[in-house]
């Protein structure tokens, strides 16, 4: 189990090989919950062309069978908590502005179930997000890509249906303003002696 203010990094696998990698500080870590935040500040690494290819780059279907470069870039402006589940098709993420302290959403990011490395939480992004505001409304982020992602045969069925048992229990806690819904962490802040984090020894190896 890791400590808080443990250093480990948060990547995407895909095709065995390192997609992202984002360096988090560990908030708290139980059989039941692992809990880490990202600074601004933090350098860390994606394809050469993020964050473009979130508008008019390249996505993962594009690298079905050529490979990818790495570059390094900065983490900006939002302060987050990355809540990861044991077995979930997905993760929860707190969103806040980092200088005003103003908590701007919930982000249900769907993912590959996580697996823990000695310094690592793996998964793979799966595309299609859910925005929850403050004021509990939804609004579904990236439904186009994710349907394309299906048809390039890069989201397996498997895990089509891993989203869909997901969402009724999502949906519930919402509406139940069960954890992580209850305000439990919106108070929250990181140590003040957190420095935005290095990338761990060994990040790219698999």
């Amino acid at each position: 189990m890791w400590n808080p203010g443990d250093v480990v990094a948060w990547r995407g696998i895909f095709r065995g090989r390192i997609w992202h990698v984002q360096p988090t500080i560990v908030v708290k870590d139980s059989p039941s919950e692992i809990v880490v935040t990202l600074l601004p500040g933090t350098e860390c690494m994606a394809d050469e062309n993020y964050p473009a290819a979130k508008k008019n780059g390249k996505r993962l279907w594009d690298f079905k069978e050529q490979d990818w470069n790495l570059r390094k870039y900065i983490w900006r402006t939002n302060r987050l908590l990355l809540l990861f589940e044991p077995e979930k098709f997905y993760s929860t993420i707190l969103f806040w502005d980092h200088t005003s302290h103003e908590f701007l959403c919930y982000y249900i990011n769907f993912q590959q179930p996580f697996k823990r490395g000695r310094d690592s939480i793996d998964t793979l992004d799966l595309d299609l997000d859910l925005i929850i505001h403050p004021d509990f409304s939804t609004e579904w982020k990236d439904e186009a890509d994710y349907q394309k992602a299906i048809e390039h045969e890069i989201i397996s069925a498997e895990w089509v249906q891993g989203i869909e048992n997901a969402k009724p229990e999502i949906f519930e806690r919402l509406e139940k303003r069960r954890y992580p819904y209850d305000g439990s962490w919106l108070d929250w802040m990181p140590d003040p002696k957190w420095e935005p984090p290095k990338l761990p020894e060994d990040w790219d190896k698999v």
